[in-house]
């Protein structure tokens, strides 16, 4: 029996509580040695949460968190054997980073900092009422929620990328129109999917649209660039590592598996990851576990995987670059997409939507297209594919016209020196902005100052 037997208050009124949209999706823990109180939280969660598991002590917890992934853990601390803040700083050791409450009627500042340190979310008193332990459930998921997205946030900042248009897979051609089809067949399966084609041919919008079309759409989408992380880092960037795993481990850190936990994360460019980390990745895709640099627990993930290349893996697989196990394990389903020259008449309604989304970005009214325009982008062969073909409408607004040459039917806009392009946008978004700099400043993205300093460079 439990030293921590004082029982939760249940006389409020549960169905006075709104429901919380990340509590429906949570798969969560309770672990208490006293059985009115795991009763008592099964029956509160059961209804409000996607699974709800309950058990007397941490070596069933332990076996449960090996099996199969936790959103949340709700955790006594005073049981039988050892203690729940025992318990967790061994997890968190091992590189477990799950939300984790303590619960516990016998409290102090002591045992508050010591829970913390330990690396609990919240700390609850008995006896509580349902109201309150909800709320810290969904504070608690809520945080994790807003980490995670922050992170990808970050992620995507420091990358200095253009962020790609929400999943739009743009273009009247029957190839397209086969991968719509496609994208949204993969879509209801948790199926790994391999996404083929030339650089530029949207192969991170077709990802985007697989995870918006999924079971997964609520949870994080996690774009990794494996060609933009050092090979010596990009094992503990994938699963994360613990403390003191290697030199500058000062602290242990969740992986990117983790924090696409629920949802998707896209592998870009797999082609460019070290032999070494292919099998580890393979036995991953097996397992449905990470094991943190330097941990010896594996844990369970719940992510969908979507992979892309715009390399040749069955040259890669015959000149011993990549694993030929892992080729065929994430060559299940395939999408394809074909480059822009093979598809002309998608040319303009991709870069109308380009226009579209670069008039509002700049602040700039939209440049029409005339006949003679189109027919010179319909004939050009767009190396590039369709990222070419959105710079090229970029570069037409910000110079206010396209000036299509006659050379090889590639359109040409006007030479002009960096400070001339900079100088003429500025203006434009200026005079759009009806003269107000404040204004003019803020859809530029530079400071006020900055704006006035160039007009005063400018005479303007």
């Amino acid at each position: 029996m439990s030293h921590d037997s004082a029982a939760a208050d249940t006389t409020d009124a549960p169905a006075d509580i709104p429901a919380d949209p990340w509590l429906a999706r949570a798969h969560i823990l309770v672990v208490d040695d006293e059985p009115g109180m795991r009763n008592f939280l099964t029956r509160t969660l059961a209804p409000r949460c996607a699974r709800v598991e309950a058990v007397g002590d941490t070596a069933s917890a332990g076996r449960l968190i090996d099996a199969s992934h936790f959103d949340l853990i709700i955790l006594d601390n005073i049981m039988a054997g050892r203690t729940g803040l025992e318990w967790l700083s061994d997890l968190r050791r091992d590189g477990f980073f799950t939300e984790v409450i303590l619960i516990t009627a016998f409290a102090d500042l002591e045992t508050a900092i010591e829970a913390l340190r330990a690396g609990a979310a919240d700390f609850v008193l008995k006896p509580f009422r349902t109201k309150q332990i909800l709320n810290a459930i969904a504070r608690c998921l809520d945080r994790a929620a807003l980490r995670r997205e922050n992170f990808v946030l970050r992620r995507q900042l420091g990358a200095q990328a253009k962020p790609e248009a929400p999943g739009r897979l743009v273009g009247t051609s029957p190839q397209m129109a086969r991968i719509r089809e496609m994208v949204t067949r993969a879509a209801a399966t948790p199926t790994t999917v391999l996404i083929t084609g030339e650089s530029g041919t949207a192969k991170e919008i077709t990802a985007r649209a697989l995870h918006e079309q999924s079971p997964y759409a609520a949870k994080p989408f996690v774009p990794v660039n494996c060609a933009a992380i050092a090979a010596e880092i990009i094992e503990s960037e994938l699963f994360g590592h613990v403390k003191g795993a290697f030199t500058g481990a000062a602290s242990s850190r969740e992986g990117l598996f983790f924090y696409a936990q629920g949802g998707t994360l896209f592998l870009d460019e797999l082609a460019e990851l070290p032999l070494s980390l292919q099998a580890k990745l393979l036995r991953v895709i097996e397992d449905r576990k990470v094991r943190p640099v330097g941990s010896d627990r594996e844990v369970p993930i719940d992510v969908r995987l979507i992979a892309a290349t715009n390399a040749d893996l069955t040259e890669a697989v015959e000149a011993g670059r990549f694993r030929a196990d892992l080729y065929y394990r994430l060559d299940v389903f395939r999408i394809h997409l074909p480059p822009l020259r093979e598809r002309p008449e998608d040319i303009e309604p991709l870069a109308r939507m380009f226009m579209e989304q670069i008039s509002a970005q700049l602040g700039l009214p939209p440049l029409p297209f005339d006949r003679d325009t189109l027919r010179r982008f319909e004939a050009y062969p767009w190396p590039g594919n369709a990222r070419e073909l959105r710079n090229r409408v970029e570069r037409g607004l910000i110079l206010g016209a396209f000036d299509v040459g006659e050379d090889e039917g590639a359109p040409q806009d006007e030479t002009e020196d960096l400070a001339e392009v900079e100088k003429r946008h500025m203006l434009r978004v200026l005079e759009t902005a009806g003269g107000n700099r404040a204004e003019a400043a803020r859809r530029l993205g530079v400071s006020r100052k900055t704006l006035d300093r160039k007009c005063a460079e400018w005479n303007a």
